[in-house]
C-alpha cells in the first residue's frame, strides 16, 4: 500500500529543491508556450530548461517490471528523471484522470522513486492540470 501526499513531507529537503526547480520549470514553459503543443514539446523544453539550471535530467527512461523474480520489459517509459530522485510525467490532454494518477504511482514504485510530478500542459492555467505525488 502506498501513502500518497500533496505536501512536501515524506521526501528529504534536497529532493523537495529539486521538485521545485521541476515546478519552476513547468510554469515558466506554460507561460512562455501556452497550451496546445505536443507533449513531445513540452518534454523536450522542460529537460532542456532543467538542464540549463544545473539538473541531470535523463528522458524516456526504461523502466522495467519485476514479476515473480523474472524482469520484463513492459514498455513503461518514465518521460523525465530528474537527478534520478523525481519522476515526470508529461501530459497534453483535455483534463487528468484518475487512471493518470495511478500510472504515475506505478511509475514510482517500479523506478523505486519516491516524488512524481503529473503535469497536463494542456490548461489555461497549469495548476489546474498539476499533481505532485509521493510515494
Amino acid at each position: 500500500m502506498h501513502n500518497e501526499h500533496d505536501g512536501t513531507e515524506s521526501v528529504s529537503p534536497e529532493v523537495n529543491q529539486i521538485g521545485r526547480a521541476v515546478m519552476d520549470a513547468a510554469f515558466a514553459a506554460h507561460r512562455e508556450l501556452g497550451p496546445g503543443l505536443l507533449e513531445s514539446v513540452y518534454e523536450h523544453c522542460l529537460a532542456q530548461d532543467l538542464v540549463r539550471a544545473g539538473l541531470q535530467v535523463d528522458r524516456q527512461v526504461a523502466v522495467p517490471v519485476t514479476y515473480r523474480d523474472e524482469r520484463i520489459d513492459a514498455g513503461f517509459r518514465l518521460d523525465l528523471l530528474v537527478e534520478r530522485q523525481v519522476v515526470v510525467e508529461i501530459k497534453s490532454i483535455d483534463a487528468l484522470a484518475s487512471i493518470h494518477t495511478a500510472q504515475l504511482l506505478t511509475y514510482l514504485r517500479f523506478s523505486q522513486v519516491r516524488l512524481g510530478y503529473l503535469i497536463n500542459f494542456n490548461t489555461g492555467r497549469l495548476r489546474d492540470g498539476f499533481r505532485r505525488l509521493v510515494l
